[in-house]
């Protein structure tokens, strides 16, 4: 599941900002303490037991420290209300943190890649780790695992992309754990340069994500729109509407977790500009009861009727 993957249903709850934080604060809560046994868990025995994949996997716990503190900040200032100077509120709040995470992921996969090739260049000084290392890489794999579970319905019911960034950055490292696992059982098996092969591999999948979530935020900052889908569902919602004859120029772009829509609504050229408007009124309701819409603006067009908003305009030379 993306953070896009969110079914359009028009029975879901609507969540209120407020709702929307004290779900993730509460979940985040949750990962903060987990991360920080396995940090300090994987971290001492990873060096203690000579396992540079364990230690690394230690170094992804630490980033889903700094990761979780992240989403706690933003979550805070997400649920403010709109103001003067942020009109549309702050969900964007939700968009940045998920670029954070993105580039973070990003920057420790980096960091991962390079200090397993360094130890690649000279597989002569890998040491044998301790089997401890299996263990507590084992009880990392169980706790990511689990940890991801709970995140990701918690950000499937308020329908958080945030917190389904955050929530497969616990399972990014329940990946790693089970690459680091077997890494770690190769080195034990004779082969010890399956360790630092295990660190490499992890390195790389943490970057992989990163990488995808920082794009992905990226994007949405610079307005992009939501997918073909859920414009066709907004459609059909304007369409419903009584009194609305037809509907075109629909634009969308992400808000955070919300989406802020211009459409234009074809009506019967015939109704006077109260009746025009009760039925712009209407359609706008409607909309943003059934859909995740934070603001829909709407601009009312006579039906079959020459649209002057389209129409080429002429320039004639002086």
């Amino acid at each position: 599941m993306k953070p896009d993957d969110f079914d359009d249903d028009p029975e879901d709850p609507l969540h209120t900002p407020a709702q929307r934080a004290t779900a993730a604060a509460r979940s985040t809560w949750v990962s903060v303490g987990v991360n920080l046994v396995l940090t300090t868990l994987q971290i001492t025995v990873g060096i203690l037991a000579k396992s540079q994949a364990l230690v690394a996997d230690g170094i992804h716990s630490l980033s889903d420290l700094v990761a979780d503190f992240v989403v706690l900040f933003a979550s805070h200032h997400a649920k403010k209300e709109a103001d003067e100077g942020h009109p549309f509120g702050h969900q964007r709040f939700e968009t940045a943190a998920s670029l954070i995470l993105g580039a973070l992921l990003l920057a420790v996969g980096v960091g991962m890649l390079w200090s397993a090739a360094q130890k690649l260049q000279s597989p002569e000084l890998v040491q044998q780790v301790h089997v401890i290392a299996l263990w507590v890489a084992g009880g990392a794999l169980v706790s990511k695992e689990l940890l991801f579970r709970y995140m990701l319905s918690v950000a499937k019911r308020v329908k958080s992309s945030m917190l389904v960034a955050n929530a497969w950055h616990a399972r990014s490292d329940a990946a790693s754990s089970l690459v680091v696992g077997i890494g770690i059982i190769g080195n034990l098996a004779g082969y010890p340069i399956l360790d630092p092969i295990a660190a490499l591999i992890v390195g790389f999948m943490v970057a992989k994500m990163g990488w995808g979530f920082s794009w992905d935020a990226m994007h949405d900052l610079m307005d992009r729109s939501v997918d073909d889908q859920e414009v066709s569902a907004i459609r059909q919602t304007l369409v419903a509407t009584p009194g609305v004859k037809n509907v075109h120029d629909i634009r969308t772009r992400k808000m955070g977790d919300m989406i802020v829509v211009d459409a234009h609504i074809e009506v019967d050229g015939t109704l006077t500009v109260e009746a025009g408007h009760d039925i712009a009124v209407e359609a706008r309701q409607r909309v943003m009861q059934r859909h995740r819409v934070l603001n829909l603006m709407t601009h009312v067009d006579p039906w079959l009727r020459p649209d002057g908003d389209h129409a080429s305009a002429s320039v004639t030379p002086n």
